[in-house]
């Protein structure tokens, strides 16, 4: 189709031989494989311990850690797998995987809470023995693990969802390890056993939030919903406004590979005398600088849209 074409369908980047998706970090891939090792070697001490001490609060740290190790395994494998390149079927490639291993683990952490939630409520209708040493110690060998385990996945990328997911999951463990230690010091002093389902529901509601928010952001780029403060108004008055030569900017689409990877297709009628080459660098070129879209897909129109 040469380029004066009415509707020159005009890409910024070639569809078979373009990945498009940013490199996938190897600091991140290892933090989450090292994450991963620590809370699931230490998982089975604690359900060891939460079996002999009768702690729910052990036990459901266990759980936590449980399901971290499968989601710390879930997001390492999203990320070796967005390794990938693309190909005729997926011509973005893999690296949405990421955001799906994200989707998957804040609803598996939803229905921990909702399990920890029902065991609780059965604990404190009916008390069972709690042996506070026992629980203590394996309480403060958890907190440790999970500070490590935090450390890893916080100081990583910040941006990435996939690594965020991660760490709400270990967040989780770590204030499962910080009640459960608070549990165990009450009961030791105290005798009262109904503080370990009590702070084992404090440590749920707050781990519900942050699972939610992670599940709501997922959801939304799955669904192929528009970045936050990106709407098609506001690139339109932009590119108008910026560039001279465009007359109308139209069909404008925008959705996001991943969280750090948004993505735009647009129609862009310009003036008949304009060039077609010089105005598809322009709008190219703004989306980058003033959006931060490094992938957009734009038909240069010089006649009113047909469509």
């Amino acid at each position: 189709m040469s380029p004066t074409d009415p509707h020159d369908h005009s890409h910024d980047h070639d569809h078979a031989g373009h990945s498009h998706a940013p490199q996938v970090s190897n600091d991140n891939e290892r933090r989450i494989f090292l994450a991963m090792l620590l809370t699931g070697g230490f998982m089975a001490v604690e359900v060891i311990g939460g079996l002999i001490s009768g702690s729910l609060a052990l036990i459901a740290d266990a759980g936590h850690m449980a399901t971290d190790t499968a989601a710390l395994a879930l997001a390492w494998l999203a990320f070796r797998l967005s390794r990938r390149p693309a190909d005729s079927s997926r011509s973005y490639g893999y690296h949405r995987g990421e955001v799906l291993a994200a989707f998957v683990n804040g609803i598996a952490m939803i229905a921990l809470v909702a399990w920890i939630l029902f065991e609780a409520i059965q604990r404190l209708n009916a008390p069972v023995e709690v042996l506070g040493g026992i629980m203590l110690w394996i309480a403060v060998g958890g907190l440790l693990v999970n500070c490590f385990a935090f450390w890893l996945l916080h100081t990583g990328s910040r941006e990435n969802l996939n690594v965020r997911g991660a760490a709400v999951h270990v967040a989780g463990d770590l204030l499962g390890s910080v009640a459960a230690i608070i549990a165990a010091v009450v009961i030791i002093f105290t005798g009262w056993t109904p503080v370990d389902p009590l702070l084992s529901i404090a440590v749920a509601l707050l781990i519900l939030r942050s699972a939610w928010v992670i599940t709501k952001q997922s959801a939304h780029i799955l669904m192929e919903g528009a970045p936050q403060g990106l709407d098609p108004a506001t690139i339109r008055a932009d590119l108008m406004q910026k560039i001279p030569s465009l007359e109308d900017v139209h069909h404008i689409h925008i959705w996001s590979l991943t969280q750090e990877r948004h993505l735009v297709t647009l129609h862009a009628r310009i003036q008949e005398s304009a060039d077609p080459d010089e105005q598809l660098e322009a709008v190219n070129s703004r989306l980058v600088e003033r959006f931060n879209v490094d992938h957009a897909t734009v038909q240069i129109e010089k006649k009113p849209c047909a469509s």
